[in-house]
């Protein structure tokens, strides 16, 4: 059967393009600039910018959707607050540097100008492409542009690799499903990508470049979701109580059973011991616990997930919101519970952090960390505080603590082969190492002693 799939695949991508085009017909002279590749580009294909300029990976927000409080919003990575670097106002030429874009410098770039689309960053096929880690998206001088444009092509693991395997400041520190091993995953790994040849884009690409796949702008929403039904059938098991399972049980729960299997992930970061200049120190894994501009930090490898009811929604914490008092600050609550029928026990990545908060505002603090005045620089959370809710018009008090602070990180990736799934006795057992907390499920025991939505 896997060869059956892998014949077909590679006749599919083979009809559909799926290789470097010759350009260099049409790109023959040197480029002045970035903006000039793209110019090109368009000349040939026309209206690709109106599409592109409609899609997450250029907006960075999700889709329209009515908060809690009856306000209708739109939320995404360009405004909301995380655990890892906390937000991108006030730190956009950092940030940045993985928009689909150039010159998102600060609050005044212009969304509507199709010349500032990066077209090179998707579809290089020489891999020498590559963007200033702080140039607000533009590429490093040292990148010949006349070749990459010649090169062009489909899109491939490496081109998504640059910015989706790297988010947080190095590969595998965010996502942890997702790191440097995926670029050429061995078939134990990733059966999907390793096994049978797909690329990011064979599962997330949609029409008129909007890329399928749910991440927070998209949870809180609840759109843009794609699943394994899309491909795999209803009832895919020939075992009826595995797929009596499915109505309660989300497909990767049983077929990623740990993630981070190749490079470690971060799962804590502490930003209340930064600022102090002592002797770094590295982990087990061969990673730093601690850094002057950052502070301490924990990694973890083969990674057991957490695991929630889950609906396809989250409400994420907006800026300005009170936190009152609560000892850990959610960042994201997972929509969803046991008498939800729309709900599934789903895997996650938990991030665990400290960080910065307005003592007397009682709101989390989004922070200049990067440029002139930001706290990488001065090492002062005061005037790092002032300038950056200054550019999301919030007042500071000149007042700050740190409050611990959690965020959930959907894991969809590195799914081994099937005789690799979990077993039944992994959470079904009398054993107190049982991978699911049934009790903090909602569950009074084990369902299938008990009775419940799996039977």
């Amino acid at each position: 059967m896997k060869n059956i799939l892998t014949i077909f695949f590679t006749l599919f991508l083979f009809v559909s393009g799926y290789s470097q085009e010759d350009h260099s017909e049409i790109f023959d002279a040197p480029f002045s600039s970035p903006q000039e590749v793209t110019e090109t580009c368009l000349s040939c294909h026309e209206g690709v910018d109106a599409d592109i300029m409609k899609t997450r990976h250029w907006n960075w927000l999700g889709d329209e959707f009515v908060d809690k409080n009856g306000k209708t919003m739109i939320l995404g990575k360009r405004n909301i607050i995380n655990n890892f670097c906390i937000a991108v106002p006030s730190n956009w030429p950092r940030c940045t540097s993985c928009h689909v874009g150039y010159g998102w410098k600060d609050d005044t770039f212009d969304f509507t100008d199709g010349n500032n689309i990066d077209c090179l960053i998707c579809h290089d096929q020489t891999g020498t492409y590559k963007k200033v880690p702080t140039g607000a998206g533009m590429p490093d001088p040292s990148v010949d542009l006349l070749k990459v444009a010649q090169s062009v092509g489909k899109t491939r693991i490496e081109n998504c690799s640059v910015c989706h395997f790297n988010g947080g400041g190095g590969t595998g520190i965010k996502h942890g499903d997702m790191d440097g091993s995926m670029i050429h995953p061995t078939e134990d790994l990733d059966v999907h990508m390793g096994g049978l040849g797909f690329t990011c884009s064979t599962c997330h690409a949609g029409e008129n470049h909007k890329i399928l796949g749910a991440s927070h702008g998209s949870l809180m929403a609840g759109t843009n979701h794609i699943s394994c039904e899309g491909c795999h059938k209803e009832k895919p098991h020939k075992n009826k109580t595995l797929n009596d399972h499915m109505s309660a049980i989300a497909c990767e729960t049983c077929h990623i059973p740990d993630f981070a299997r190749e490079e470690p992930t971060k799962t804590w970061w502490d930003w209340s011991t930064s600022g102090q200049d002592k002797q770094v120190e590295l982990d087990e894994y061969g990673m730093p616990i601690y850094d002057m501009k950052k502070g301490d930090f924990e990694w973890g490898k083969k990674v057991i997930p957490e695991y929630r009811w889950h609906n396809g929604q989250a409400d994420y914490y907006q800026f300005g919101e009170k936190i009152g008092h609560t000892k850990v600050v959610e960042l994201n609550k997972l929509a969803g519970d046991i008498k939800d029928s729309k709900s599934k026990i789903t895997p996650f990545k938990l991030m665990r952090g400290k960080q910065i908060y307005d003592a007397e505002n009682d709101y989390l603090i989004v922070p200049k960390l990067y440029g002139e005045g930001g706290y990488w620089k001065t090492y002062d959370w005061n005037s790092a505080s002032e300038l950056g809710m200054q550019s999301i018009e919030l007042a500071y008090s000149g007042k700050y603590d740190f409050i611990e602070t959690e965020m959930y990180w959907p894991i969809n990736h590195m799914v081994p082969p099937a005789e690799k799934a979990l077993r039944c006795t992994d959470c079904h057992t009398r054993k107190s190492s049982a991978r699911l907390n049934w009790a903090k499920l909602g569950y009074e025991g084990d369902p299938m002693k008990k009775g419940g939505r799996f039977e």
